[in-house]
C-alpha cells in the first residue's frame, strides 16, 4: 500500500481546521494539496478522531495482509490439484512435479517445495550416474529378441553376450526402460500340498507327452503334438495338423525311438487319442510303460504341461498362422531354437543342447 504524505492527525487536524471556519482554498493552499485531495481525506476521515483513524488503518492493513493470505492459500491450493494425482514416490518424480509448478504457476523453486513438502536438495540434486546407453541398447536388443523373456533370463542372455552386470542394476534398466512383460491371463490354484514329481536320472528315462490347441487367422483350429524328455527339457517333437488320431500318435513315437532309442516310461492324460485301441497295442507290442495321470490332475503331468505354457507364451501367441505349412514351418523354428539356444532355469540355466551334451561328457569320463 502507497504511504501517505500525512499521518492521521495532520489529516484530521486539517478537517477541524476547516470545519471551525478557515475557507477550504485557504486549508488546502497552506498544506500543498488539491481541493479534490482535501474532500477525499475528509470522505474517509470526517467525523473521526485520531484514535479512530489508527483503528481504521490497523484494519485496512489487517485487511491488506488477510487478503494476500487468501491470494496465497489459492494459490497453493491450485498447485495441490494441479498435481495431486501423480504419483511422488521417487526423487525423479518430485523433482518433475516441482519443475511443473514453477513453469506453469510462475513460482519460485523454494515456494513449490514448500507446497508439496519436498526438500530442496533432492530437488537440486543431479545425478553422476552413467548412462549406460549401451547396457540399454543390449537388453532391448534381447528383449525384442525374446519378447516374453523376463528380467532373470535377459540377465542370463547378456551373460552369454559377455555382458555382466550386477542384477540390482539389471532390474533398474530394465524398469526404466519398461521391458517388463505382462501376464496374459492367470490360473486356478489348486488348494492343498501336492506331493513333487520325481525327476529321471538319466537321458531318454521317461518323456511327456500332449496336445496344443490354436487356430488359424480364418478361425480353422489345428493342434500340436508335444513330446519332452522330463530329465534333459528337450523338445522332442512338435507335431502340428488339423487331426491327431492315436494311429498318428503311435507313428511319430516310433520316429522318435528311431533317433533316441526306446524310451522305459510314458506320460500322459486320459485323453481320447492316448486311449485309443493304436496305443494300447502299441504299449503290447514294445513293452513301454504307459503312465496315465490321475483324471483332472495335470500337475501330474507338470513337465509338459510347464513347456505347453512356454510354447504357447513364446510361440502361438507371438505368431499368426494363415495355413498348416505356415504353423509346421514356424512350429519348427522355435523348437530348434528352444533346444539350441533358449535356457532353461532348471538346468542350470544351460539350454537342453548343451546340458545333454555335458552329462554325455560326464559319463564317458566315469
Amino acid at each position: 500500500m502507497k504511504k501517505s504524505r500525512f499521518s492521521e492527525e495532520k489529516i484530521i487536524g486539517m478537517i477541524k481546521e476547516q470545519e471551525g471556519g478557515v475557507p477550504t482554498a485557504e486549508v488546502c493552499r497552506k498544506q500543498g494539496i488539491s481541493t479534490a485531495s482535501f474532500y477525499k481525506y475528509k470522505s474517509k476521515f470526517g467525523g473521526m478522531d485520531v484514535s479512530d483513524a489508527r483503528k481504521l488503518k490497523a484494519l485496512e492493513h489487517e485487511n491488506a495482509k488477510f487478503k494476500t493470505f487468501l491470494a496465497e492459500q489459492m494459490l497453493d491450493n491450485a498447485m495441490l490439484k494441479d498435481v495431486n494425482f501423480k504419483k511422488m514416490v521417487t526423487p525423479a518424480a518430485k523433482r518433475k512435479a516441482v519443475d511443473h509448478l514453477c513453469d506453469q504457476h510462475g513460482v519460485s523453486q523454494r515456494r513449490a517445495c514448500d507446497v508439496r513438502q519436498v526438500d530442496r536438495s533432492s530437488v537440486r540434486y543431479r545425478s553422476t550416474r552413467p548412462d549406460d546407453a549401451e547396457l540399454r541398447k543390449a537388453m532391448k536388443e534381447a528383449a525384442a529378441e525374446r519378447r516374453r523373456f523376463r528380467y532373470r533370463r535377459i540377465h542370463i542372455m547378456l551373460e552369454l553376450l559377455g555382458i555382466y552386470m550386477n542384477q540390482k542394476k539389471l532390474r533398474r534398466l530394465y524398469r526404466e526402460e519398461r521391458l517388463q512383460v505382462r501376464k496374459r491371463s492367470g490360473r486356478k490354484r489348486a488348494l492343498g500340498t501336492r506331493p513333487p514329481m520325481i525327476v529321471p536320472e538319466t537321458i531318454n528315462a521317461r518323456c511327456s507327452l500332449d496336445f496344443v490347441s490354436d487356430a488359424f487367422t480364418e478361425g480353422r483350429r489345428f493342434r500340436v503334438l508335444a513330446v519332452v524328455d522330463d530329465f534333459s527339457r528337450e523338445c522332442l517333437a512338435l507335431v502340428p495338423d488339423t487331426s491327431l488320431s492315436g494311429a498318428r500318435l503311435t507313428s511319430e513315437l516310433d520316429t522318435i525311438i528311431s533317433v533316441r532309442g526306446m524310451p522305459t516310461t510314458i506320460v500322459s492324460d486320459n485323453g481320447t487319442e492316448m486311449t485309443s485301441s493304436a496305443v494300447l497295442e502299441w504299449c503290447q507290442k514294445t513293452k513301454v510303460d504307459w503312465h496315465y495321470i490321475a483324471a483332472g490332475k495335470p500337475t501330474q503331468n507338470a513337465f509338459v504341461e510347464s513347456f505347453n505354457g512356454s510354447f504357447r507364451d513364446d510361440c502361438l501367441n507371438e505368431t499368426l498362422c494363415s495355413s498348416l505349412d505356415d504353423a509346421r514351418s514356424e512350429i519348427t523354428k522355435w523348437k530348434e531354437d528352444h533346444n539350441q539356444n533358449r535356457p532353461h532355469s532348471s538346468l542350470g540355466n544351460l539350454t537342453p543342447k548343451k546340458f545333454v551334451a555335458k552329462i554325455t561328457l560326464q559319463k564317458r569320463a566315469a
